[in-house]
């Protein structure tokens, strides 16, 4: 009866909303979603992995007790840096022992290009372990070799089975763990083929439980989806620490690395990269790259002052308006929310006076970037009356403000710090809500118009 009770059972678990079926059926019982329950194996909480068992790195936790929360110490994480300063910026300031991060992005993006960068660096003070699925060991040194870094101290390993994988790393003890990529993980303990739901969820919860047993950081980089979601079951961005994004465009040398999830840090933390011939490079000034460089100002274009995370961005919104042929003109954003462009449409109608009906509407963000936050609703207004009217702004103009339904103009978050910048990079003149204001003398080398109404805005935009 105990070696019965030591066995594992398996049950079928939603990709969509985790619940869990004892038999697989075509349709999850609680979210209603169709052929999404996939096999997954439950092992009992004092259960080790079979690589666990067998190396003897389990067991090795204190037993937890109850304990006052004003009797536990708080003290600030131990962080080591990645050698790759915008890297340790999206991290939260460097990587934390024990931490499990999530490396997501489209196929040939540079997701492999930057671990291999990184895991350079840290080998030379960590013993680190690359652990490729996808290559073999000569592409991975030919890449290492091609972009000349240092291989002195980084091991590599060509396996996909995680029981393996754990037994070498017991062996080797390494500090930090690249595992590229997670979808092509596999454990013995299930008949599903490698890259199934069932199988990346297993594979990647005995990868978490390692490193938070061991203190070794470990970095899972993730295939992503059509739809830009990592390929995969849902939870695996609830099972680790962080979860960043590689983005850029199609054609384009620029990358993007985006936290969307960061225990360590602040999420939406922004890091921004350089694809050159020597692999990836930190790019010092991101503003320089979102705003188009053109000696003089152009119609339908407005610079405005954004923030990712913890960091100001100056980014250029430019706007198209042209009559349309068809009786439902179109509306396109790039780089922003388009439910929120037609909105803000009706808004500049109705209290700006400005007609757009009869009008189709581009509305894009330079450099490839998303803008999220409410602060480009003027700027994208400005635009476009520059565009319809035919008539740039003037030159070494900025502006940022939410738009209310009423015509409002409302304050945003770190007004002063967003000035800040703008009057780093050159810009005389802004156009912000009122509530954003500086001070009187704060910037003397800047002309700040507070408004309080879209009327306002676009008035002093036409001056």
């Amino acid at each position: 009866m105990a070696k019965a009770s030591l066995k594992s059972r398996t049950a079928y678990v939603c990709a969509e909303c985790g619940a869990e079926h004892n038999k697989w059926q075509g349709q999850c019982g609680e979210c209603g979603a169709w052929n999404t329950l996939s096999e997954i194996v439950l092992e009992s909480a004092s259960a080790a992995p079979p690589a666990a068992r067998r190396s003897g790195w389990a067991g090795k936790l204190e037993t937890p007790k109850i304990t006052a929360l004003k009797d536990v110490r708080s003290s600030e994480e131990a962080r080591v840096s990645t050698g790759i300063g915008e890297f340790d910026r999206v991290l939260g300031g460097g990587l934390v022992e024990g931490a499990v991060v999530l490396v997501g992005g489209d196929p040939g993006i540079g997701k492999s290009t930057l671990l291999l960068q990184a895991m350079a660096q840290m080998s030379q003070t960590l013993p680190s372990l690359y652990v490729t699925g996808e290559e073999s060991l000569a592409q991975v040194a030919g890449r290492a070799l091609r972009l000349g870094l240092p291989m002195d101290g980084l091991q590599a390993l060509a396996e996909t089975g995680i029981e393996k994988i754990l037994d070498h790393a017991v062996a080797a003890q390494p500090k930090i763990i690249v595992a590229d990529s997670v979808q092509t993980l596999w454990t013995e303990s299930l008949t599903a083929a490698p890259g199934s739901v069932s199988q990346v969820r297993e594979s990647a919860a005995r990868l978490v439980r390692y490193a938070k047993e061991t203190g070794t950081a470990v970095f899972l980089i993730g295939h992503v989806t059509k739809d830009g979601g990592i390929a995969g079951p849902r939870v695996l961005e609830h099972m680790v620490d962080a979860v960043l994004y590689f983005e850029g465009e199609s054609g384009s040398r620029f990358r993007v690395l985006r936290a969307f999830k960061n225990r360590f840090g602040a999420v939406n933390e922004l890091g921004v990269f350089a694809m050159g011939e020597k692999g990836l490079k930190e790019v010092p000034n991101p503003s320089a790259i979102f705003l188009s460089g053109g000696s003089t100002q152009q119609p339908g274009s407005c610079v405005m002052v954004t923030r990712e995370g913890t960091r100001p961005l100056l980014v250029e919104v430019q706007a198209l308006v042209d009559s349309s042929p068809l009786s439902n003109p179109r509306r396109v954003a790039v780089g922003l929310e388009q439910n929120r462009l037609a909105m803000l449409l009706a808004v500049l109608h109705r209290h700006g006076g400005i007609v757009t009906s009869d009008q189709d509407v581009f509305v894009n963000v330079v450099g490839g970037i998303r803008v999220q936050e409410t602060a480009a609703d003027l700027p994208v207004l400005l635009a476009v009356l520059s565009s319809l009217r035919d008539k740039p702004l003037a030159e070494k103009t900025i502006a940022f403000g939410e738009v209310g339904l009423s015509g409002e103009i409302r304050p945003i978050p770190n007004g002063e710090e967003r000035l800040r910048e703008a009057a780093t990079h050159g810009f005389k003149r802004a156009i912000v809500a009122k509530g954003n204001a500086p001070k009187s003398g704060a910037f003397k080398a800047m002309e700040v118009i507070a408004v309080e109404r879209l009327s306002d805005a676009l008035e002093a935009a036409s001056e």
